[in-house]
């Protein structure tokens, strides 16, 4: 579990193993399980979920053994839809740009995968991302080898948008998040793009 401070008070954004879960009155939301193990399968069970978020088309992993478990509602955006049910993935419904998914707010990542979504938690100050950005080199933002990516271009488009976003916390699916000071490191990525 990771504890933030904001000002008094503290929340968590728990981790199974990387599952990130981020607890909601409404229904806790799990962002792109992997493949968990038993314990962890009954944990999320046992605590509830009513939201599975893909960011992007290669990040549907575990959706359906989590939401065979929970019951939960697997989410992904309709430009990556196709290439998830191609891989076996059951989608309930669409994550579209804007919409309030939960706290979360779901932001535009084009470019790595034309649906690539990354979420932000407005109230929390903390960025979500899939593989829009990675932590790697540990404390700094980096970006995947070109040869995954579709466009380099839009997703470093994408990626100069986030600057205009309001956060402190950048939780990342590859690499290390990065708990404090992430909005000038994602600058300074910016600042290395053509």
């Amino acid at each position: 579990m990771i504890i933030f401070a904001n000002g008094n008070r503290f929340f968590p954004v728990l981790h199974f193993h990387r599952h990130q879960l981020i607890p909601h009155a409404a229904g806790n939301i799990c962002i792109d399980p992997v493949e968990p193990g038993e314990q962890v399968l009954s944990e999320l069970g046992a605590g509830g979920v009513s939201q599975i978020i893909v960011t992007n088309r290669n990040h549907v992993r575990a959706a359906n053994r989590v939401r065979e478990r929970t019951g939960a509602r697997t989410l992904i955006h309709p430009a990556d839809a196709v290439h998830a049910t191609n891989q076996g993935a059951i989608v309930d419904g669409e994550l579209r740009v804007g919409a309030q998914v939960g706290a979360l707010t779901v932001v535009g990542a084009a470019g790595k995968s034309p649906g690539e979504v990354v979420l932000l938690w407005p109230e929390r100050k903390i960025l979500i991302v899939g593989d829009a950005i990675i932590g790697n080199p540990p404390g700094k933002c980096g970006m995947l080898r070109a040869s995954v990516i579709d466009d380099l271009p839009r997703l470093q488009a994408s990626i100069r948008e986030f600057l205009k976003l309001d956060f402190d916390a950048l939780l990342v699916g590859d690499g290390v998040s990065i708990l404090h000071g992430a909005r000038a490191l994602i600058s300074d990525l910016v600042a290395t793009f053509p």
